[in-house]
């Protein structure tokens, strides 16, 4: 890798988790909760915030509210050694929070966007892309004042010379329009899950929906939870299984995890094979602690982590 940093461009919120839920509410009823955590949320914050921790300089720039909420995103990100100069504090708006329900493996969430949603283009230092080696973009449909201009700024980083990856996430309003045929010839590794890919495309399979949109992408990489990951490009695919888990706490921020795992891979002139390799363990990792961080709190923890996981995986 070269000595220049990557730009994270992205959403900002807070994640109030509970875990240990008995079944989902119903409307007009109460359940309780045996745990409650409060994190760092966001696809974006979890994805600085985790590759910092693995090594990789990194810099934020996003909008929180001028809040006590907004404080604890801006510290936790500084604490992993993410510069924050970048991310604007709004007087007007309040930082975004998701409320995060989780049962077994899945989880429902409802998110209040907050300041999220009036980043634009304004806020972004064009004029400083061609300090940075690459340009990660995640959460296309929670940012509105942003959207429309998510493809060119994708277009002038690639003509300043930077690498580009996209997560465009969950589409809440369900109606996924998202210029895929404009964005994706501008970069390099799109990140979508495998329901996120589907409810893209219309197709009912993975593989129609990645000769579908692969025909304007470059690497098409897929995130599918406990079956691995695949990438495809230029017509092939590669798969990797997934890693064996026995301390799983919540999946929140697993995918985020892989995607941080996955590009300092990529940007290190690794391997497909190897970048999704990496990519599984991160995002098995990320799911042993609550939260999308909380795993990563640092680089020496994540090492110790890391060894009682491939012990558990040598045992398994």
């Amino acid at each position: 890798m070269n000595d220049k940093g990557i730009l994270v461009i992205g959403e900002l919120n807070i994640d109030l988790i509970l875990n240990s839920i008995q079944g989902f509410p119903a409307i007009g009823e109460e359940i309780l909760a045996n745990e409650f955590n409060v994190t760092m949320g966001s696809s974006s914050a979890i994805f600085a915030s985790n590759i910092s921790i693995l090594g990789v300089d990194t810099t934020f720039c996003g909008m929180v509210g001028r809040d006590s909420f907004g404080q604890f995103i801006c510290e936790e990100l500084r604490r992993k050694n993410v510069n924050t100069t970048h991310i604007v504090e709004s007087e007007r708006y309040k930082t975004g929070i998701t409320v995060v329900l989780n049962y077994d493996q899945n989880r429902a969430n409802v998110t209040y966007c907050g300041a999220m949603e009036m980043f634009n283009k304004t806020n972004v230092p064009v004029h400083r892309f061609a300090d940075f080696k690459h340009l990660h973009i995640s959460s296309y449909f929670l940012q509105k004042g942003i959207q429309k201009e998510i493809p060119n700024l994708f277009k002038l980083a690639k003509d300043n010379g930077l690498s580009t990856s996209l997560d465009i996430q969950w589409d809440p309003e369900n109606k996924w329009k998202f210029p895929y045929q404009d964005c994706l010839p501008y970069v390099d590794v799109f990140l979508p899950n495998e329901n996120e890919l589907l409810m893209l495309s219309g197709k009912p399979t993975i593989g129609e929906a990645l000769m579908l949109v692969g025909e304007f992408g470059n690497k098409i990489v897929v995130k599918q939870g406990v079956k691995g990951s695949t990438c495809y490009e230029s017509g092939r695919r590669e798969f990797c299984p997934a890693f064996v888990n026995d301390h799983f706490v919540d999946a929140i921020g697993a995918g985020d995890s892989f995607n941080a795992g996955f590009i300092l891979k990529y940007l290190s002139g690794e391997s497909v094979k190897e970048s999704l390799r990496y990519g599984n363990l991160i995002g098995a990792i990320s799911t042993t602690a609550s939260g999308g961080t909380t795993a990563f709190e640092s680089l020496a923890s994540f090492q110790q982590a890391r060894q009682l996981f491939d012990l558990t995986i040598l045992q398994s």
